[in-house]
């Protein structure tokens, strides 16, 4: 777990939306990494990180898409279940799908509803401002928290065609700042702001009551939030500015793949201690 000294949160048993605003007024910084398996969510849990964001980025890390369109209703289901199961300390978020919400709030209200009952994930997130405001309002009709997300929004790579860094220009930075407030005023509990100029962000943040979390927003947000396989250097092909590798994973299982063919092959392993 955290130590005391870095935390003032560290013995809280669950990170809950309360949690995160009161880290927010007490100007904590909030840590929120993605996993998508038992196995990492235990670690990350573990090591006593906020708040675990089963993301749809699951269909580019783990399915090997090149976008996050592609995966399912039934898959991310399938991913927060796993990392529910793993978790004691951490709040879980689960992405919602691209069209799961989009254009028709009965259908949204009925893809939150899954996610929470069949995964057990505390809260759901999705992208965009006023033009999902109706799915925003009748998902929380219901009770189930929302994280927005705004700025480069991944399902919309289509529409925007690049994934460039968003609101520079006059006209959708003031578009954001106002779907932020939306957003704020329907009941979220929190937003991500996606590769947005650190002004902008900064400016979000003192305005907005609620958390933000940024991924390439610059330090003046509520939070941080990195995709896990990236920042453990287990994928190689990302890498733009706001990417801080912590690790170069991909070169130790290289490495220790590796050395096991080379083992085997050799009849070095497995050697007397190493069978019955």
């Amino acid at each position: 777990m955290i130590e005391p000294s870095i935390s003032k949160f560290a013995n809280v048993m669950k990170v809950t939306t309360h949690v995160l605003q009161e880290m927010k007024l007490k100007n904590e910084k909030i840590a929120m990494l993605t996993a998508y398996d038992y196995s990492m969510a235990r670690l990350l849990d573990k090591a006593g990180i906020d708040v675990i964001l089963v993301g749809d980025s699951a269909s580019n890390v783990m399915a090997g898409h090149t976008s996050t369109l592609p995966i399912t209703l039934n898959e991310m289901i399938y991913h927060a279940t796993s990392v529910v199961r793993a978790v004691k300390r951490a709040l879980v978020i689960a992405d919602m799908p691209f069209g799961t919400y989009q254009g028709n709030s009965k259908e949204a209200l009925s893809s939150a509803i899954r996610i929470m009952k069949e995964s057990g994930a505390d809260a759901v997130k999705l992208e965009g401002g006023r033009e999902i405001l109706e799915s925003v309002d009748r998902i929380l009709s219901a009770g189930i928290p929302i994280m927005g997300h705004l700025g480069l929004t991944p399902q919309s790579i289509h529409k925007f065609g690049t994934y460039v860094v968003r609101a520079t220009e006059e006209n959708e930075a003031q578009k954001l700042v106002e779907d932020a407030h939306i957003l704020e005023k329907a009941g979220c509990f929190g937003i991500v702001l996606e590769k947005i100029p650190a002004k902008l962000a900064a400016k979000v943040s003192s305005e907005i009551k609620i958390p933000i979390i940024g991924i390439g927003a610059g330090p003046d947000v509520d939070g941080q939030v990195l995709v896990l396989h990236d920042m453990l250097g287990i994928t190689q092909e990302f890498s733009p500015r706001f990417l801080r590798r912590y690790h170069n994973l991909s070169e130790e299982i290289q490495g220790s793949v590796r050395s096991y063919i080379k083992d085997v092959k050799s009849v070095d392993f497995p050697n007397e201690r190493e069978q019955y």
